[in-house]
């Protein structure tokens, strides 16, 4: 990969995680859809063990290429934002479904 190619990477899957928890949580406060809420809770698992995945690839990646250490440092980084969006937005379905 590129410099900024992996960069990228992470801010897309940050991105992609981000927008798909911002649609399950708001879908289910508007709709009370419990189809939403089901969506929330498999994202939270799935997509905490996809971002696992990535984490320590990018780990793995950035000691095979030393030269990448930096970039892939900032893409880590980058998808470990979502960890407390993620707890976040738990608390809150959690809250809203025990009401």
């Amino acid at each position: 990969m590129k410099n900024e190619s992996v960069v990228y990477f992470g801010k897309c899957v940050f991105g992609l995680f981000f927008v798909l928890g911002n649609i399950f949580l708001l879908g289910y406060i508007f709709s009370r859809n419990d189809a939403f809420a089901s969506g929330g809770f498999f994202l939270l698992i799935f997509g905490t063990a996809i971002n696992l995945l990535l984490v320590v690839g990018l780990i793995i990646y950035a000691f095979v290429k030393k030269d990448q250490f930096n970039y892939c440092l900032k893409a880590i980084s980058i998808l470990l934002i979502n960890i407390p969006i993620a707890i976040l937005y738990a608390v809150i379905g959690i809250s809203i479904l025990d009401s």
